[in-house]
């Protein structure tokens, strides 16, 4: 749970972004999503593994 403190005179809209910006950074709705389906250990894994692949040669490809 997230807990934001508005400070003396803050303005409300600027608290709201503040909490906004920290709920996108905590990842919470990510997390929801993933935890929607089961996802075997070994299709985390491959998937894990086809994103470096697909990382490191998109790094390869500015470089040369």
């Amino acid at each position: 749970m997230l807990i934001i403190e508005i400070k003396e005179g803050e303005n409300i809209d600027r608290a709201l972004k503040r909490y906004k910006r920290k709920h996108r950074n905590v990842k919470v709705r990510q997390e929801l999503m993933e935890r929607k389906f089961f996802t075997k250990p070994s299709v985390k894994r491959r998937h894990q593994i086809l994103e470096a692949i697909y990382k490191q040669e998109k790094s390869m490809s500015e470089e040369g």
